[in-house]
């Protein structure tokens, strides 16, 4: 199994904006005739059978340039597989935690989560728990045999509002389908520094800003598509509420597009809004 550098998924919804592995393969004689997931536990031994059988599901797994969605699926002898992994999949490594974790809405495969302003949604560089990844496997330990627990796309920190979290694994894989074919709706409440006179569309490409790492920046020749539409709630003397539907699913992509725009939202110090915390985004 031949290993590539993280690869642009260009054709889906990437909410957490995590970069693949991609992983490509040619079978061999010897395992033809054989279901998808087994001879992908075959040619990939990083990963176990389990988790290669989700990202099947979750349509990450092309044979021959067609994406297959059941693992159950026999392949061919010298059929060509592409798999892309999530680098950073590794639940295990997340605790339980008992923290406050208030609910919109539940049932036995889903549930809505309000989460508040200043909860990081995962651990990551700098923090390790305190999450509401930490505390979603204290309230519903099932999801620990869920990818991210249950967690199908993400808020930034200091933003408030609802979030969709997977309870099982037929939930996850709906969740996930429906978020790359762009059938679930988000929509945010941001306060902007400036006036709108009326709403719009902006269509800039993202990517990693090249010299600081924690933030994004509009990038023409390797940034990734990002569609952001907006329209006016109410304008201030110098500020202006919009609300903001996104087409696509960009880390920091409300943040990034209005600040380039000289519009960034109020009280994000990271891209130069500079009036005081808890005036910015919420959904």
């Amino acid at each position: 199994m031949s290993t590539k550098k993280p690869g642009k998924r260009d054709d889906q919804d990437d909410p957490d904006d995590r970069e693949d592995l991609i992983h490509e393969a040619v079978v061999p004689a010897s395992l033809a005739g054989g279901r998808l997931d087994a001879v992908l536990a075959k040619l990939v031994s990083d990963y176990s059978r389990s988790r290669l059988l989700q990202w099947i599901e979750q349509g990450r797994v092309q044979v021959n340039g067609v994406v297959i969605l059941k693992g159950r699926e026999p392949v061919a002898d010298g059929a060509h597989l592409l798999l892309r992994a999530q680098q950073d999949d590794e639940p295990g490594r997340v605790l339980p935690q008992k923290l406050p974790l208030e609910l919109a809405w539940q049932d036995e495969h889903l549930a809505i989560v309000r989460k508040p302003a200043g909860l990081t949604v995962h651990p990551g560089a700098g923090q390790k728990d305190g999450t509401l990844q930490n505390a979603l496997l204290h309230h519903f330990p099932q999801t620990a045999g869920v990818p991210r627990s249950g967690i199908v796309h993400r808020l930034d920190k200091d933003t408030s509002g609802l979030l969709l979290v997977a309870l099982s694994l037929p939930a996850h894989a709906k969740l996930v389908r429906a978020m790359a074919r762009r059938e679930i709706r988000r929509e945010y409440d941001a306060v902007v520094q400036g006036t709108y006179i009326a709403g719009g569309s902006i269509n800039l490409p993202l990517g990693r800003h090249p010299q600081n790492r924690l933030k994004q920046a509009v990038l023409d020749r390797d940034g990734r598509e990002a569609v952001t539409h907006y329209r006016v709630q109410e304008r201030f003397a110098h500020h202006t509420h919009l609300r903001v539907k996104l087409e696509t699913g960009r880390t920091h992509q409300i943040r990034v597009p209005f600040s380039h725009l000289r519009h960034p939202i109020a009280g994000d110090s990271l891209y130069g809004g500079d009036t005081p915390r808890g005036a910015g985004i919420s959904n």
